[in-house]
């Protein structure tokens, strides 16, 4: 039988954008068809985002993506001010991000492992990506460390990541340069996991709780709702960047209509494109188009874009296109995570 190291040899690595200069190759997509003239709209549309200077931009994210070899990209939005709040999945926030921060990695498998021999090893799969399950644990119970730490009280997510930043930050930094977390965290940059029990954070609140039974945190999505709302109501004009679908993309074009609830006047989100792979004909949110979002009075149609292809190729030609265009130089930065300073 093979052992752990047999499997756990090569590290994804992530892609640089920074290091490719795709503006032209980009550029020559308008002048194609289907999925690679959508792909170039999307790009300028993105770009617009970071030109218009009343525009605050909100990536969000869903799907295994980090794991894939994108981190790196959403690192380098926050770095060079391309990004002003982020909308996450958990599994990407904590199990991709803040494991790999604790000095953890992820590995280049293959889809035709035996699951069986990979469980008895404590490896898991993601598609043709390895994870060391008993990393993954060292990542729960550091989730709850820190959670036994904090003043009891309901959290928003926002609350608690910037706290697992602050950790990162006071045990020395990151064990990489990378770390999504920590550079929101020194930027300022907020962000939210509204289904923050589907990934480590949910083991160590569980851990947490039930060391605490009468004294502990609770999550508070309904504050993360409100805090979001909070930006929108603030900046009025923005622009969504939304890779992947579900519980991201759907918290984050509602904050429209909980401000129009609130009595708010604030503009349907102006600007909005999204790379998905998800099919429109079932109803489900994750192929749900951003036409349909206008019905709702979500999204406005004059700049809007679907972008049908998977994320690990769409997400740094678009992304990687705007850094080179350099409009993120001239922007103002917004700092949203100050408004909830006390």
């Amino acid at each position: 039988m093979k052992s752990k190291k047999d499997f756990l040899k090569q590290t994804i690595k992530h892609i640089d954008i920074k290091e490719h200069n795709v503006v032209s190759f980009v550029d020559s997509m308008e002048q194609m068809a289907f999925s690679a003239r959508d792909l170039n709209r999307a790009a300028n549309i993105y770009n617009m985002m970071l030109q218009d200077e009343n525009c605050a931009v909100i990536l969000t994210l869903a799907g295994s993506l980090f794991s894939a070899g994108l981190k790196k990209v959403v690192f380098d939005l926050i770095e060079n001010n391309m990004v002003d709040a982020i909308v996450s999945t958990g599994a990407i926030i904590i199990d991709q991000d803040f494991f790999e921060a604790l000095g953890f990695k992820h590995y280049i498998g293959t889809q035709f492992s035996d699951d069986n021999e990979l469980r008895k090893l404590n490896i898991d799969r993601i598609y043709d990506t390895f994870i060391d399950e008993d990393e993954l644990r060292i990542c729960d119970d550091t989730t709850a460390k820190i959670f036994d730490k904090l003043e009891p009280r309901p959290y928003s997510s926002r609350e608690l990541l910037w706290e697992f930043g602050k950790y990162l930050d006071n045990t020395g930094g990151p064990k990489v340069e990378d770390s999504v977390i920590y550079s929101a965290y020194k930027n300022n940059v907020p962000i939210f996991v509204p289904a923050f029990s589907d990934c480590s954070a949910g083991f160590g609140i569980v851990m947490h709780q039930t060391k605490n039974p009468a004294q502990h945190i609770s999550f508070d999505s309904g504050k993360d709702f409100l805090e979001l709302t909070k930006i929108k109501m603030h900046t009025k004009e923005t622009g969504i960047f939304m890779v992947g679908g579900g519980v991201p993309k759907n918290f984050t074009q509602d904050i429209v209509v909980a401000a129009d609830i609130l009595k708010k006047n604030v503009p349907m989100h102006k600007y909005a494109i999204q790379i998905t792979v998800a099919d429109v004909r079932d109803g489900a949110l994750s192929g749900s188009t951003l036409k349909e979002a206008s019905s709702w009075g979500k999204v406005e149609t004059t700049y809007e874009q679907m972008i049908y292809s998977e994320a690990t190729i769409a997400f740094p030609l678009i992304a990687g296109y705007a850094y080179h265009k350099q409009a993120w130089k001239d922007r103002r930065k917004r700092e949203f995570q100050k408004l909830f300073f006390k």
